[in-house]
């Protein structure tokens, strides 16, 4: 009989998955912040991975600040395309942020 083992990186990959499944559980309205960097592209594989073949029950959000570079646009806009909803992908205007009260 052979044991089930996962090495640390597939113990943390696992408990992931489970923390996104459960806040998809349990919280109305969750959402994935993504920045278009190196953190928030691992985080919407793991969504991937968690939720497939469904849909990802939340949306992405990504904040346009004005100061990205045009790969990243380019970037998350195909994602959401490959993800097969673009509705799922809801970019915050720059006139909603300027907005915001500023810090003194």
């Amino acid at each position: 009989m052979s044991s089930y083992h996962l090495d640390h990186l597939q113990y943390l990959e696992t408990e992931a998955i489970h923390v996104m499944r459960e806040v998809a559980a349990e919280f109305e309205r969750p959402a994935l912040l993504f920045s278009g960097g190196k953190d928030s592209i691992c985080l919407l594989r793991l969504a991937e991975k968690a939720f497939r073949p469904s849909d990802i029950p939340m949306p992405f959000l990504n904040i346009e600040t004005g100061h990205e570079f045009p790969e990243l646009i380019e970037f998350r806009d195909k994602r959401a395309a490959e993800l097969g909803d673009d509705a799922s992908l809801h970019a915050a205007a720059r006139s909603a942020i300027a907005a915001l009260p500023r810090q003194q």
